[in-house]
């Protein structure tokens, strides 16, 4: 096995992120998929070459997207000698995608590659109850026209009732929101707060589009040229007027639509390599994967749901010599504005960063200015899987146009997982 080697990091593209049951109600994740990589196909000349390996991934998909990573890159004018994997992390499947891919190429197991993932909430996969599904099961498997028939006994209508992709967390039967609402009440995260961090995240993405920063990383697709979740006119006047929605009845409740991120259908992808590759083919490198870390929580008993990007951070951190003030851009992943909100708090907070992180003092704050700069989540949207190609994408491009730098990246996932990355320059 080959010592490791740098990961290059030669950008992204994705297609509009937009909300569910509008633009993209009808296409799927394998048609966004497809789109996406082949925008990134044409961006960076790409028809014919032979990758190491696309890695892609999505949340919510049919059973007969099993080979998604593949099928798009069959479909993508790549060659097809090209292979490809699916992947699946929760909303940190994006990330753990590049991830996966810039760890065979820092062994030399590959030169290049893809990760990215898409995801729909209005081409959900609906399926037949439990009871139902045994039913047509076991006519599948009868030999005779009577045995099919009494495959049926006993059939009775409300076994048709579909059933729908679960929401909530399986170990507790809260949804993540109302997960993050408890985060928010233990940490003390006034509405007001999380109202403004959303504002500001639509201003900052708003500007990002005026000034052009995402012209050669958002591919026009269905009509659309920039996400149409972004709302330029928002104010915190409209924000205040809207509802808790995920604690109705308390009289507490702070997690609304307007600093929630709302559901979501969108596919991105990154284009990695290393650096023999990339200067063959005359391809700029904006950045470089420097590391990552995946860790979990046990909130079934008590911890915050969306809290274990403080843990990956932190051993990040430690791993790397490097403190949490070390870095000119944080690519915070905005699930809702009150996670965010959490964990700066607690890792600013001595004695949760001595007693559960294990650290010797605070980790400290960060300079605000410096967060989520051209917007986040948010502003943009969050399609599940691809959300972390995205913020990878940003991160390198804003390490570009600075010209050297270091972005700190951290996502959190359902399950009680997080993942965070380094991107320097």
């Amino acid at each position: 096995m080959q010592p490791t080697r740098r990961v290059a990091i030669l950008g992204g593209v994705r297609i509009p992120f937009c909300r569910n049951n509008t633009a993209y109600h009808d296409v799927g994740n394998l048609g966004m998929s497809i789109k996406a990589l082949g925008a990134l196909v044409e961006k960076f000349k790409l028809h014919g070459e032979v990758l190491g390996e696309v890695a892609l991934g999505a949340v919510l998909k049919h059973s007969s997207d099993w080979n998604l990573g593949r099928e798009a890159a069959l479909s993508s004018g790549l060659s097809p000698l090209t292979p490809g994997i699916t992947m699946q992390r929760a909303c940190g499947t994006g990330l753990d995608t590049v991830v996966d891919v810039a760890n065979k190429i820092a062994l030399g197991q590959i030169e290049a590659g893809v990760g990215g993932g898409s995801d729909t909430t209005s081409d959900v996969p609906i399926v037949v109850g439990k009871r139902l599904r045994r039913r047509l099961l076991d006519a599948n498997m009868a030999k005779t026209f009577g045995q099919r028939l009494k495959a049926f006994k006993g059939f009775k209508f409300r076994e048709l009732k579909p059933e729908f992709p679960g929401v909530g967390e399986p170990r507790t039967g809260k949804s993540m929101g109302e997960h993050c609402e408890m985060m928010a009440k233990e940490w003390q995260i006034p509405r007001e707060a999380q109202d403004q961090l959303a504002m500001e995240s639509h201003k900052k993405a708003a500007a990002a589009y005026e000034r052009g920063f995402y012209t050669d990383l958002v591919a026009p697709f269905r009509g659309l040229e920039r996400d149409n979740i972004l709302r330029p006119d928002t104010s915190l006047e409209k924000l205040a007027t809207l509802k808790p929605a995920f604690d109705k009845t308390s009289g507490q409740g702070t997690l609304t639509a307007g600093n929630s991120t709302p559901l979501t259908d969108g596919a991105s992808v990154a284009l990695l390599a290393s650096e023999e590759w990339a200067a063959a083919r005359n391809l700029e490198v904006q950045a470089y994967l420097v590391d990552a870390q995946v860790a979990a929580v046990d909130f079934v008993h008590g911890e915050g749901l969306l809290m274990a990007p403080c843990w990956a951070v932190h051993t990040l951190l430690k791993r790397n010599n490097l403190t949490l003030q070390d870095f000119d851009f944080y690519e915070i992943h905005e699930a809702f504005a009150a996670q965010v909100l959490c964990t700066l708090k607690a890792w600013e907070d001595e004695e949760f960063c001595k007693t559960r992180l294990g650290a010797d003092k605070a980790l400290g704050s960060i300079d605000r200015s410096k967060l989520n700069v051209v917007g986040s989540s948010l502003a943009l949207g969050h399609p599940f899987a691809a959300t972390g190609a995205r913020i990878v994408a940003t991160a390198a491009k804003l390490l570009k146009e600075k010209g050297r730098g270091r972005v700190l990246i951290s996502i959190c996932t359902a399950g009680g997982m997080g993942v965070a990355a380094i991107v320097e320059r």
